[in-house]
């Protein structure tokens, strides 16, 4: 039988688990094994700059963390994994599907996007989308053509009417 330091212990590993499975916009578990550490550890800073975290956690663990929360993963939790949590939504999904491009040892398995679980192929729908900033650019563009069109609009206008005077 567990001692009570160790059933302690892992309580509060679970509850870490669901506290960041609540406060994270996006999640993703995937199989690192066979990424070196210092791949990992690249992998790592990158998601720090994001405001994301990967941890490696006993998939039991995690189970029982999914279970609470009733989100059901089982088909996902064997061999090794790590799982990353997002404050952002977007921005960890990109980096770990650039880093999966580059990188064949790491496979993402499956996604928490928003409180529902995303498959692979939500997950990689998600990465296309372009970052704020290159949303926010392709609007101000559209937004600049009407203002031009406008522009050269009214410039004929004028020179119409300077032509009939």
């Amino acid at each position: 039988m567990a001692s009570e330091k160790i059933l302690a212990g892992k309580k509060q590993i679970v509850d870490e688990i669901i506290d960041n499975l609540k406060n994270s916009e996006s999640v993703l578990i995937f199989q690192y094994q066979g990424l070196t550490v210092e791949d990992l550890k690249n992998l790592r800073r990158e998601l720090k700059n994001v405001d994301a975290d990967v941890k490696i956690y006993k998939n039991t663990l995690l189970k029982r963390a999914t279970d609470e929360l009733k989100i059901n993963l089982d088909d996902f939790l064997a061999g090794p994994n790590a799982i990353c949590f997002g404050k952002t939504l977007l921005e960890p999904i990109k980096i770990i599907s650039e880093y999966a491009k580059t990188h064949d040892k790491l496979n993402v398995r499956v996604g928490i996007i928003s409180g529902s679980v995303a498959d692979l192929a939500t997950i990689n729908e998600y990465a296309t989308i372009p970052s704020r900033e290159g949303l926010l650019t392709m609007l101000a563009g559209g937004m600049m053509q009407y203002v031009k069109d406008l522009a050269i609009s009214l410039n004929l206008y004028i020179e119409q009417k300077e032509g009939k005077e």
